[in-house]
């Protein structure tokens, strides 16, 4: 997660902490429509600018959104200014430290069942396939910011960043890499097979696209870190800078 990813996500959780705006979050999320101050203020027996300076942050910090209208139904002139009504946002908080990506897994795992049903097949399998496509998107994606002239130690920083972004805290040691962070911690704890074999499909395909000369996935479970170790084969192109 990326630091101003993260501070975004800390900022609309810290939001809700305070216990006024809280509840004003919560009523206006729980209204079938769009709220106005007035009807806020007076739901929650607050004096109307509190709920205004309260709303207004809630807005600020992404969780509620604001649309005008006018109450009445009356156009033209006389009608009077349309009112600044609140709603709940689509914005999604998913604020985990050390990241996980559950999200993804539910994407690999429904893309399997969905395909295992229509063509037969092995579900497990069908995993792995769905694992090793997502990786093989992510190394084309980091292979194409790459020029043709990048060496292995630009590779290698590459794709450690593109790992980085997807949860898994790469971590440089000797000739390795380890995870330092598995981003389906929770799954691999009941599932280990399954996702430690998930893992090192979407891993190993990344890397073969960015240096399949450089690095190479491997297993090597161990605990607090991922089950995946990635190993360089290759010296860095400048050994005096670091990887």
């Amino acid at each position: 997660m990326r630091t101003e990813e993260l501070a975004g996500q800390v900022g609309g959780v810290a939001s809700l902490a305070e216990p006024v705006r809280r509840d004003l979050y919560l009523y206006v999320a729980s209204q079938p429509d769009p709220v106005s101050r007035d009807q806020a203020s007076a739901a929650l027996d607050v004096p109307r600018h509190t709920a205004k300076f309260h709303l207004d942050r809630l807005v600020a910090d992404g969780l509620l959104a604001v649309e005008f209208r006018r109450l009445t139904g009356r156009r033209g002139p006389g009608a009077g200014r349309p009112t600044k009504l609140y709603r709940r946002s689509g914005r999604q908080l998913e604020v985990s430290l050390p990241e996980r990506h559950y999200d993804l897994a539910g994407q690999l795992m429904a893309r399997a069942i969905e395909e295992t049903a229509r063509e037969g097949g092995d579900v497990v399998d069908a995993v792995l396939r769905k694992a090793a496509q997502r990786g093989t998107v992510i190394g084309e994606e980091v292979r194409a910011g790459l020029g043709h002239d990048a060496g292995h130690r630009q590779r290698l920083a590459a794709t450690c960043e593109a790992l980085a972004d997807q949860g898994y805290e790469p971590r440089r040691t000797g000739d390795a890499v380890e995870l330092a962070n598995c981003p389906f911690h929770a799954l691999a704890r009941e599932h280990t097979d399954l996702v430690c074999g998930m893992n090192l499909a979407l891993i190993g395909a990344a890397v073969s696209q960015v240096d399949p000369d450089g690095l190479t996935a491997r297993l090597d479970p161990a605990p607090d870190r991922c089950c995946v170790v990635l190993s360089t084969t290759q010296q860095p192109d400048t050994p005096s800078e670091p990887a």
